[in-house]
């Protein structure tokens, strides 16, 4: 079998890319053109520079395929509405959608996000049958991650891509070159956590949800969608496993709701003038102070999901951050600021 995987070199990919390669699968994987992709450069596969928005350019790739699994996203929620992201998150998945459909590929895999569904509480958490509500947000990450599931689902429903949906949730694990969740860890590494939203997330490890894309090649049912996730924290209780995981002392203060709303009120305001990224915008700080609780049990059940406990992943993530520089730099002090590179 010979698949595709956009967004080869993302946390998520750079980890499926090593789950596929372990199977013996044939991988063409695609990254942005002109980018540095160290986190894959070691990896025996096919390499292909290539724009999602370009029609051409998926279809090249995907010429000879026999699957895809669609991976590339933009997941910035700063700014809350760009329209950018939405052209890479729709119009992206679009162009896959059509070179799929063009190919005859036998399996499509989009990779969407647990937001799709509405989230529940940790006595009743979200499935995959509860509807969005992600509008609340107002951030065009999750709206945009949500059209493309209904294309998604529509090309499948009407037999012209034989496609599922996989969506993970808060995953931690190695392989965080921009990083993403494991600026979490970090904070905690250099004692930047002053204190802690009421909310909490559903977290999994990368590789988990790795190991259930690639079983969703030959698993899982056309049409239907799975929510890859495993334990339910609240943000005081991630801080605290990530302490102890790391061996740093942070006891986070729980902050009310009305504290969190109105910090990220005050950094983006400041943000609009600063041109600098807030570290809570308005939109983070109402996402932080809900409850995003999901149950994992479909994917379990049908794509054999592993539930590896979380403090492996932080693990994983931490250690693989110290051997990268992102804790300590080359002279063993601690760096300025947390890289970052935007990743889609």
């Amino acid at each position: 079998m010979k698949v595709l995987l956009t967004g080869a070199d993302g946390l998520l990919g750079s980890n499926l890319t090593r789950e596929l390669i372990s199977r013996g699968i044939s991988l063409r994987g695609t990254t942005q053109p002109n980018r540095s992709s160290f986190t894959i450069d070691s990896l025996e596969m096919e390499r292909v520079p290539t724009d999602i928005l370009s029609c051409d350019s998926i279809d090249a790739a995907m010429e000879g395929c026999d699957a895809v699994i669609h991976a590339a996203a933009a997941t910035a929620i700063w700014p809350p509405r760009s329209e950018m992201i939405r052209r890479v998150n729709v119009d992206g998945t679009k162009n896959v959608l059509a070179a799929a459909k063009k190919h005859g590929v036998k399996r499509m895999i989009h990779v969407g996000t647990a937001n799709t569904f509405a989230a529940g509480s940790k006595e009743t958490p979200g499935d995959e049958t509860a509807p969005y509500d992600g509008w609340k947000y107002g951030v065009d990450y999750m709206d945009s991650k949500y059209e493309a599931h209904n294309l998604v689902m529509a090309a499948a429903k009407a037999g012209d891509v034989p496609a599922i949906e996989v969506h993970p949730t808060f995953m931690f694990g190695p392989f965080d070159r921009a990083p993403g969740p494991g600026k979490m860890i970090l904070r905690v590494c250099r004692d930047e956590v002053p204190g802690a939203a009421l909310g909490g997330r559903n977290c999994v490890h990368v590789k988990d949800a790795a190991v259930a894309i690639a079983n969703a090649l030959t698993k899982g049912t056309i049409g239907e969608s799975y929510i890859l996730g495993n334990v339910n924290l609240d943000y005081e209780e991630i801080f605290l496993t990530i302490s102890k995981v790391v061996g740093a002392d942070v006891h986070p203060r729980v902050y009310p709701h009305w504290f969190v709303r109105l910090a990220g009120f005050s950094m983006s305001a400041l943000s609009w003038f600063t041109r600098v990224e807030p570290v809570v915008s308005i939109a983070m700080s109402h996402i932080s102070t809900d409850e995003h609780y999901y149950t994992a049990a479909k994917a379990v059940r049908e794509l054999e999901l592993p539930q590896t406990p979380i403090e492996d992943a932080i693990r994983e993530a931490h250690q693989w951050f110290l051997a990268h520089g992102y804790v300590y730099d080359e002279q063993g002090r601690i760096p300025r600021r947390i890289p970052t590179i935007h990743t889609v």
